[in-house]
């Protein structure tokens, strides 16, 4: 029963986040005049679909059938992606059958740049979009809660923060001369308002004020290291516990609170998986409440020093529930993806300059299903945040400048309207297999980093 549940919120995330991109191409395709001779979710092979002309068939299209300007809609073999196959366009099909001949006033190839680049543009903007709903949604139905603090209340060992100088009980006044009023404030100034630059913060301590300097070079982004603090009145939640792993058999369930690990107090997420690591394939003591009762037992951590299960710090201090109106939770929304977007063009960067272990901080269906899974056994809510953070992960990969992309077609329609000319046709045709047998490669190295940590 697990895996069904599994088996289906990963094809309902992954089937919805296609789709919204894939729609994007298409109906930006037929307002600009284009031909979509394919609608497909999944890749490879046709296992069935329907068209005006065939009507509902099982399989592969009857040998030289003509669609008539119609959209063959289909379901392909494996359910990882989708394409819309655009006449007049050199894509992932590498159908090069129109070259040579004649532009046809609903071929890609007929259009003005500023078209085509709306054409290749508009699913990573449905994505976007999809994650904008989603929030203006969730920010309607249940406002924010803001933590009304910025008093620390555990300051972790060897963080950024402790080697920067700060202390439990510190309260911050201001970063970079700008004032902080909430905890929340703290994070998006350091990592979203003063990105790129050094930190001053402003700290009230026994009785009066200090600066402390951090170099922008010693705070990590905000991927696998944390900045080290947390706020007073906090405590280490279970969010998920997965089915079968040691903190399942011991008896663990969501929303438990975290007392000692082998009487270490525990105050912070990233000591938890430091001392669950050091105690891989040997006894833990693990000492967890659930509502008024305290509860004991021990338990042994896998090889690789996991017990399955994931963390969220919890807040318990004076706190303010903002609610939005309808209108008012649009801004919001958008706000709110503008954050997340620039954190994970962060964390891409990060990765490909190799300042942070690329094999921990990609995830692939597996992960995926597993994550989609959990969620949606938080509720409603958690799932669609979920998915709309996974939709700007796909928008921000699909814009990167690589071949086989959007990002890798745009970068080719923006030569040409500089310089006024095609790229040569075994140019793209070159690029664009070499950037598929990248893509497959790294697909690859996914699903088996999926497995290896599953």
């Amino acid at each position: 029963m697990q895996f069904l549940d599994t088996l289906f919120y990963f094809v309902l995330t992954l089937g919805v986040l296609v789709f919204v991109h894939e729609f994007g191409h298409f109906i930006a395709a037929k307002i600009c005049g284009m031909r979509a001779e394919v609608f497909a979710l999944g890749m490879g092979h046709r296992l069935f679909g329907y068209n005006r002309v065939t009507g509902f068939s099982f399989w592969k299209l009857p040998e030289n059938v003509d669609l008539q300007g119609n959209t063959d809609y289909r379901v392909a073999a494996f359910p990882i992606g989708g394409y819309v196959k655009i006449s007049g366009m050199i894509d992932e099909s590498f159908d090069t059958g129109f070259i040579g001949t004649t532009p046809e006033p609903w071929e890609f190839r007929a259009k003005p740049i500023w078209q085509r680049m709306v054409v290749i543009s508009a699913g990573v903007i449905m994505n976007i979009l999809l994650a904008i709903v989603i929030f203006w949604g969730i920010n309607y139905a249940q406002g924010k809660i803001i933590r009304e603090t910025t008093e620390i209340g555990y300051v972790a060992e060897g963080s950024p923060a402790a080697t920067g100088g700060l202390k439990a009980g510190d309260r911050i006044l201001r970063i970079n001369g700008e004032p902080v009023t909430h905890w929340d404030g703290i994070y998006t100034s350091i990592y979203l308002e003063t990105s790129g630059s050094d930190v001053a913060i402003d700290v009230f301590r026994e009785d009066r004020e200090i600066t402390l300097e951090i170099p922008r070079t010693a705070i990590p982004e905000p991927t696998e290291i944390s900045f080290g603090i947390i706020p007073i009145n906090t405590e280490v939640i279970i969010n998920t516990v997965e089915p079968g792993k040691p903190a399942d058999l011991l008896g663990l369930k969501p929303l438990d609170v975290l007392v000692s690990l082998n009487g270490t107090p525990i105050k912070y997420n990233q000591k938890v998986v430091d001392l669950v690591r050091a105690s891989a394939g040997r006894p833990l003591e693990v000492e967890w409440r659930r509502g008024a009762e305290l509860l004991k037992g021990t338990t042994v951590p896998t090889d690789d020093g996991r017990i399955g299960i994931s963390l969220e710090a919890r807040y318990t201090g004076p706190m303010t529930r903002v609610e939005y109106s309808i209108l008012g939770a649009f801004p919001e929304g958008v706000r709110d993806i503008i954050k997340v977007t620039g954190l994970s063009v962060q964390q891409v960067w990060q990765m490909v300059s190799g300042k942070v272990e690329f094999s921990k901080n990609v995830g692939g269906p597996i992960k995926i299903a597993q994550m989609a899974t959990q969620t949606a056994e938080l509720g409603i809510v958690s799932y669609l945040g979920f998915m709309a953070l996974l939709s700007i992960s796909l928008a921000v990969l699909n814009i990167l400048p690589f071949p086989a992309l959007d990002g890798g077609h745009l970068v080719f329609l923006i030569y040409e309207g500089i310089f006024r000319r095609e790229i040569p046709v075994k140019i793209k045709m070159g690029l664009q297999k070499a950037g598929i047998v990248l893509l497959l490669t790294f697909m690859a190295f996914v699903v088996y980093n999926d497995i290896v940590n599953f």
